[in-house]
């Protein structure tokens, strides 16, 4: 059903895993040997970090934010709220922040930020989807990045539109008939 609703697939599921693979490997040679807490950005990373993780051949623990500022809109509302706080000690650990997409950057930099307020000892940011295009922050770039994409509104593989189309196994511009 929600298929119909898309203007056009954007990317494929087959760019994505070729994509989630390329990070990963590449994840791994550069921590090398290090232990890395890879932070998932609930919801909508939840599926791209099930999918990196096991492509990333590394000690890890992981843990999750819900980090929100959007809400049901489709433009951020430039204010971040902290719904769930991670129950990780991030102190001293190396950081794997692992966005859906990075847009304005504004809820980036609030957790770099806060994580650098708690010491952690490195941070860094993989993001399936980045959109430069609408980069508010300028000093927010991902370390790895999947897949650079047009100003458009995406959903699909986790990324939503008032909670639907996270289970599409694709990213697709969303009909602006179904949002306007």
């Amino acid at each position: 059903m929600s298929h119909k609703d898309i203007e056009r697939v954007l990317v494929t599921r087959e760019e994505i895993q070729a994509a989630t693979q390329k990070l990963g490997k590449q994840i791994t040679e550069d921590y090398g040997d290090k232990e890395i807490v890879v932070i998932g950005i609930l919801r909508g990373a939840a599926i791209f970090m099930s999918d990196i993780i096991r492509e990333i051949d590394l000690y890890m623990d992981i843990d999750f934010m819900d980090v929100s500022s959007y809400g049901d809109g489709t433009e951020s509302s430039g204010e971040v709220k902290i719904i769930k706080d991670l129950d990780t000690n991030v102190r001293g650990k190396h950081l794997l922040i692992v966005e859906d997409i990075i847009d304005t950057g504004r809820t980036l930099k609030h957790l770099v930020d806060l994580f650098k307020y708690r010491q952690a000892e490195s941070i860094k940011i993989a993001t399936l989807l980045d959109k430069p295009e609408r980069r508010i922050v300028k000093d927010i770039e991902a370390d790895y990045i999947g897949i650079e994409i047009p100003n458009e509104f995406v959903v699909g593989y986790g990324l939503d539109f008032k909670q639907k189309y996270r289970n599409l196994p694709y990213i697709g511009v969303l009909k602006s008939s179904v949002y306007e």
